[in-house]
């Protein structure tokens, strides 16, 4: 058995009891895999992989598995793979059954009840095999490349975050206080009060989904606050694709791709890096 690929419920327990916490990355490719693994390896920080359906979709669900075990398999960190932002009970139960070691199933679309029902029933097959269950509250919005914002943002109510924390069983609960998914268009205004109230209400780790473009300063106050997984997707696409631009366009007969990938990979690492330093300062030795 391999005891470093893992599911993420006693890593991330530990980052919420301790104070600090631990970088959600998604990834795209077997590049980004591998960046994210060696930087969080440099780091010595565990750490989780995480794909949403339509990347599973792209890189086919086998496929993904088989290549995040292999990576892990030769890790000195704990990995976990997580699916983010299930939309369906039918593809959480599909990487339930292939092999994801965390699931977060968004039913944040649906009134409350509706979000209730689905995610405790996701809860109790993933539980029944061992695996943690993430889920929202709210509505986190998302901006586009232009800063149009294309979902609604919906803070979550603390009055109700205890009771659907209670009623679903969940182990990790996404709150909606501020952040969006994709690129700011602003200065991010995050409302640690709610955030504080969220986690005396809920009781269990909260996470930060739309991190990318937020200050380290806010970051260490979310922290503060119940955060205890945070994610980041947009800054590692820009961050690949920057630097891909760049070494075609310094040089532009290359063709080898396993050198324009390595520099973007790379490129990936070093922002991994930086991203944990930030969460783990206050982390104790695992």
């Amino acid at each position: 058995m391999n005891v470093s690929f893992v599911t993420p419920k006693e890593i991330v327990m530990d980052a919420f009891e301790n104070g600090y916490a631990i970088g959600a990355f998604a990834v795209h490719n077997l590049e980004i895999m591998k960046a994210v693994i060696h930087g969080a390896e440099r780091m010595n920080s565990p750490v989780i992989l995480q794909t949403t359906p339509d990347t599973v979709r792209y890189m086919g669900l086998d496929y993904t598995v088989a290549a995040v075990k292999n990576l892990a398999e030769k890790a000195k960190i704990p990995v976990a793979l997580h699916l983010d932002h299930g939309d369906t009970f039918h593809i959480a139960m599909q990487c339930l059954r292939a092999g994801y070691t965390s699931i977060m199933i968004d039913g944040s679309s649906l009134d409350f009840e509706e979000n209730v029902h689905l995610v405790k029933k996701v809860t109790e097959a993933s539980h029944a095999m061992g695996i943690p269950v993430e889920a929202e509250l709210g509505s986190i919005a998302r901006n586009e490349g232009n800063g149009e914002k294309t979902d609604r943002l919906m803070y979550t109510d603390p009055s109700l975050a205890g009771e659907f924390a209670k009623r679903t069983g969940i182990d990790f609960l996404a709150p909606s206080f501020g952040t969006v998914h994709g690129v700011y268009a602003d200065e991010p205004d995050l409302d640690f009060q709610l955030l504080e109230a969220i986690k005396d209400a809920s009781g269990i780790p909260l996470v930060m989904h739309g991190a990318s473009g937020v200050s380290n300063e806010d970051i260490r106050k979310a922290i503060n606050c119940g955060i205890a997984k945070i994610n980041y997707s947009t800054e590692l696409k820009l961050a690949f694709a920057a630097e891909l631009r760049h070494y075609l366009q310094s040089h532009p007969t290359a063709s080898d791709p396993r050198k324009y990938f390595m520099s973007a990979r790379e490129n990936v690492e070093e922002l991994v890096k930086e991203k944990i330093s930030v969460l783990i300062e206050k982390q104790r030795v695992l």
